[in-house]
C-alpha cells in the first residue's frame, strides 16, 4: 500500500500550494524572494553538473542507440501526443491547463528517480545515469526551442526567444561551471548528497511557492473548477500510459535486451519537475505559471506510483527467472 501513497517530496509541495494560497507573495516581499529563488535555481543546477562523472559520460555515450531511442521519445512522441490533446474542446479542457500539458510534453527526462527506478528493476544503471543527464543538458536547448515552435504553431502566442538566451544564462551556465569544477569537488559533493538535498528540493519549492503566489492573486481557483483538474489528471495518465506502453514493447521489437529495455521504459517515459519549475519560470517570465505548472506536478505524482509498481514487477520477475536457472541448473546431471 506504501507504494500509493505520495511520497514526502510531494506533500512538500502540496504544503506549499496551500501556503501560496494561504499567503501569497506580493509586493517588494515577491520582488526578493524572486531574486532569492534565482541564486536557488543558480545553485541547484551548478550541483547537478558537479554530481556528474566524465567517466559516465563517456561510457553511457558508447550506447548511443538507446539514447537515441530515449531522446526521440523525449523529444519527439511526447511533443506529438501533446498536440494531438490540442484538439480536445476548450469546454473540456480549459486552454491554459492545456498549455501546461503541452509544456510538460516537451521537457527533459527526470535524472535521480529514472536511476532510482532502473536500478531497482534490475536494468542497465550507467545506460540510464548518461540518458538521463543528456537529456536534461539537450533540454535547456531543446525545451525553449519547441515551446516557441509548438505554442507558436498552435495558435498559443509562443515565447520570446530571449528566453533561450536566459536558459543558457541561469541554468546552463551553473552547471557548466559545476562540470569544469567536478573533478575536484565532485566526490564531496557525492557523498554530501543528504546534507546538499535541501538545496535541489528546496530550490523547486520556493519556485512553486512564488509561481503559485502569482496564480493565486490573480485568481487560479476561482478559474479552474474540481471537473477541470480531473480532467489534467486523465489526461496526465493516458500520456504516461501511452509512451510506457510504446518505449516497453517498442524496445523489445527493435531487439534491445531486458536491462535496456528497462533503462529505454523508464528514462523515455518520465517528466523532470526539477528542469521544468525552473524552465517554467524563465520561459513564461511575466506571465502567470501556476497553471502551466499544475499539470506537470500532477504528472510527477503519477509517474512515481506507476513507476514503482513496473519496478517491482521487473525485479519480482528477475527473480524468478533467477530461481528457475538455478532449479534446472540443480536438476541437470554433473
Amino acid at each position: 500500500m506504501r507504494r500509493f501513497l505520495p511520497d514526502t517530496f510531494t506533500i512538500l509541495l502540496a504544503c506549499t500550494v496551500i501556503l501560496a494560497s494561504l499567503f501569497p507573495a506580493s509586493g517588494s516581499f515577491a520582488d526578493y524572494f524572486g531574486i532569492a529563488t534565482d541564486i536557488a535555481i543558480a545553485a541547484l543546477f551548478f550541483l547537478h553538473g558537479a554530481r556528474l562523472s566524465r567517466d559516465v559520460v563517456i561510457a553511457g555515450l558508447l550506447h548511443w542507440r538507446l539514447h537515441l531511442i530515449i531522446l526521440l521519445t523525449t523529444f519527439g512522441i511526447f511533443p506529438l501526443l501533446g498536440l494531438g490533446l490540442g484538439f480536445i474542446p476548450d469546454a473540456i479542457l480549459p486552454r491554459p491547463l492545456y498549455l501546461g500539458i503541452l509544456f510538460l510534453c516537451v521537457l527533459p527526462s527526470t535524472v535521480q528517480s529514472s536511476i532510482a527506478f532502473t536500478s531497482m528493476a534490475g536494468g542497465n544503471v550507467p545506460a540510464a545515469i548518461c540518458s538521463a543527464s543528456a537529456s536534461n543538458i539537450f533540454g535547456m536547448f531543446l525545451t525553449p526551442l519547441l515551446v516557441g515552435l509548438l505554442f507558436s504553431v498552435g495558435g498559443h502566442g509562443g515565447f520570446a526567444f530571449d528566453a533561450l538566451q536566459q536558459i543558457l544564462l541561469q541554468l546552463l551556465a551553473p552547471f557548466i561551471v559545476g562540470q569544469i569544477l567536478q573533478p575536484w569537488i565532485g566526490d564531496w559533493i557525492r557523498a554530501k548528497k543528504k546534507i546538499l538535498m535541501p538545496v535541489d528540493r528546496g530550490s523547486i519549492l520556493m519556485v512553486v511557492y512564488l509561481a503559485f503566489s502569482t496564480a493565486i492573486v490573480e485568481g487560479l481557483w476561482h478559474t479552474f473548477s474540481i471537473a477541470d483538474i480531473a480532467v489534467v489528471v486523465v489526461a496526465d495518465v493516458v500520456l504516461l500510459a501511452f509512451v510506457l506502453v510504446l518505449t516497453m514493447f517498442g524496445s523489445r521489437w527493435l531487439g534491445f535486451d531486458k536491462s535496456d529495455e528497462i533503462t529505454i521504459t523508464f528514462c523515455g517515459s518520465k517528466k523532470s519537475l526539477a528542469s521544468g519549475v525552473p524552465m517554467a519560470n524563465v520561459i513564461f517570465a511575466g506571465q502567470s505559471i501556476g497553471a502551466i505548472v499544475l499539470p506537470l506536478m500532477l504528472f510527477h505524482q503519477i509517474q512515481l506510483m506507476v513507476c514503482a509498481v513496473i519496478a517491482q514487477k521487473y525485479a519480482a520477475a528477475a527473480a524468478r527467472r533467477v530461481t528457475e536457472q538455478q532449479m534446472k541448473d540443480a536438476a541437470s546431471p554433473a
